[in-house]
């Protein structure tokens, strides 16, 4: 999903998202067509279809682009959010390298080492540190949920497809507790993956943010 506030944000997030597009992997963008410009400028990346829902939001913007990428008929999807650049840069090869791929796997997450989730803010660690406890006691897995990047198996689909499109952020707990629910395991792949040196800073309105993440992340465990 993508959504571009200004203009310094679509510099950021084409480049950004230029870096995926070179790996070479097809990708369903759900944009919040709030920028015009921006819109036709990812629908002139390589191997990139945009759709643009009528309603913003991360919920209703990942059931959109799932909706998409669940043509493209991979047996897993990958999940990431457009302002992972350093991920898409130096990890990406990687992870998907080291993730499992077996029937029996759900989800596959990119996980942080402790040192570098160090290097995020203090509100978001705190919030973060209690959906991960949070998810680790309702799955039985213990890892970092809160990354971002993960690999889905296609079986969660449906799930997300009748999800309800006011959970926000709360949309990723609920396909992890779908995938524990149907048998699947999760799965954590650790690497270094420090917290960009321009978001290291946080103010008021940033610390809020991270509080109605984490209600979200709760509704989404509950869901």
């Amino acid at each position: 999903m993508s959504w571009a506030r200004s203009a310094e944000e679509e510099i950021s997030l084409l480049r950004s998202l230029s870096r995926l597009a070179g790996w070479g992997y097809r990708i369903a963008i759900a944009d919040s067509g709030t920028r015009p410009g921006f819109t036709k400028a990812l629908r002139e990346l390589p191997g990139v279809e945009v759709v643009a829902p009528a309603d913003a939001g991360p919920a209703r913007q990942i059931k959109a682009s799932l909706a998409v990428a669940g043509t493209f008929m991979t047996p897993y999807l990958l999940y990431v959010e457009p302002d992972k650049e350093d991920f898409f840069a130096r990890r990406l090869p990687g992870f998907v390298d080291r993730a499992p791929d077996d029937d029996g796997t759900g989800i596959v997450l990119a996980s942080r080492t402790t040192g570098s989730f160090e290097t995020f803010p203090p509100m978001q660690r705190y919030t973060e540190s209690v959906a991960n406890y949070l998810c680790g006691e309702l799955i039985g897995t213990v890892g970092d949920y809160t990354y971002g990047p993960f690999l889905m198996h296609r079986t969660l689909l449906p799930h997300i497809a009748a999800m309800n499109a006011d959970l926000g952020w709360g949309w990723r707990p609920s396909a992890f507790r779908a995938a524990h629910r149907q048998g699947l395991r999760i799965s954590h792949v650790e690497d270094d993956h420090p917290c960009p040196p321009d978001q290291r800073g946080e103010d008021d309105a940033d610390r809020r943010y991270r509080m109605r993440q984490l209600s979200e992340n709760i509704m989404g465990l509950l869901a």
